[in-house]
């Protein structure tokens, strides 16, 4: 059991590093073909930090384990509104910009409400994949287009921590990039491996371990990101990458999954589901109360997520 819990850490611990390589990276390479810092961010930048999610759906579903693929974007999605979002809330009340309420909150309830509609049969089908693939190249052409009318300081600012000032040499870039590709197949392989193990040892269900476990796990990128934007009082990039994620979550790291094999809901249950679409509801009246996630509602929602938890091991113990 000890091992078997490092091996996992381990796994968690790799994942992390080798999206990080992978985006350093693939930015460098990207600077060195003339990309912009804008169509960098929104790309580049946002599929790296989703990269451990997508990864470790595919190889859980490569070892039958649909519920650990799935549970582990439905679970992203739950930890990301209630636990990174609740949290970030807590040590700063974050201000809230009128585009994400207008545009970002509903593209993710209409993803949302399509996923449930998708789990009506019980399967993710290839074809669903598909649809769910074109949503998320549409939404992202469409991002880079509205975000074309931000000034040049505010791209800057936003994804400073990740553009360079220096050059790095292409062949350096490339190795980044194979080194961080590599990373993330090795972590996702120890974590997946870990999870099926605990959850048999200790009486979980995989689907458990999958949305709680391996969902935090794998959403620690966001965690660590919106902390520290709540921490320098930028709510507003707290509050985007946690919506943005989950429309990410649904719309690529499902639908790719689903492209290469169809995923089934296996041993995830309709309060999963209903919780995950809940909370995406409840974003709505959070956000537009006064404009800002209070330090309240940020304990609310952690409450919310702390009583889920402990509702999962109740129910399977």
């Amino acid at each position: 059991m000890g091992l078997t819990l490092l091996q996992m850490l381990g796994g968690l611990a790799v994942l992390v590093a080798g999206a990080e390589i992978l985006v350093r990276g693939s930015v460098g390479t990207a600077l060195r073909f003339g990309l912009t810092p804008l169509l960098i961010g929104l790309t580049i930048v946002a599929f790296g930090t989703s990269a451990p999610e997508l990864v470790v759906s595919i190889q859980a579903a490569y070892n039958g384990s649909d519920d650990i693929a799935l549970g582990n974007i439905i679970g992203s999605n739950i930890s990301n509104i209630a636990l990174i979002l609740g949290l970030a809330a807590m040590i700063q009340p974050l201000k809230v910009q009128a585009s994400i309420i207008r545009k970002d909150v509903p593209i993710l309830l209409g993803t949302s409400l399509l996923l449930v509609f998708f789990l009506m049969d019980g399967v993710i089908t290839q074809l669903e994949g598909v649809i769910f693939f074109l949503g998320v190249v549409v939404f992202t052409v469409v991002s880079v287009r509205m975000a074309k009318k931000e000034t040049s300081e505010e791209v800057k600012e936003e994804f400073e921590d990740v553009i360079p000032e220096k050059k790095l040499p292409l062949w350096l870039n490339i190795v980044m990039i194979v080194v961080g590709l590599g990373l993330l197949i090795l972590g996702a392989k120890w974590l997946v491996d870990g999870a099926i193990e605990i959850a048999s040892s200790v009486g979980l269900s995989e689907a458990v371990v999958g949305l709680t476990i391996v969902a935090v796990g794998t959403s620690l990128p966001e965690l660590a990101t919106s902390v520290m934007a709540a921490i320098k009082k930028e709510g507003d990039i707290a509050i985007g990458n946690v919506v943005g994620s989950n429309i990410f979550n649904i719309l690529c790291i499902l639908g790719i999954t689903a492209m290469i094999l169809p995923v089934s809901q296996g041993g995830i249950t309709t309060v999963d589901i209903l919780l995950m679409l809940g909370l995406t509801v409840l974003l709505l009246p959070v956000l537009k109360s006064g404009y800002i996630v209070s330090r309240f509602e940020g304990a609310v929602l952690l409450v919310i997520y702390i009583s889920y938890t402990a509702y999962l091991v109740m129910v399977t113990s």
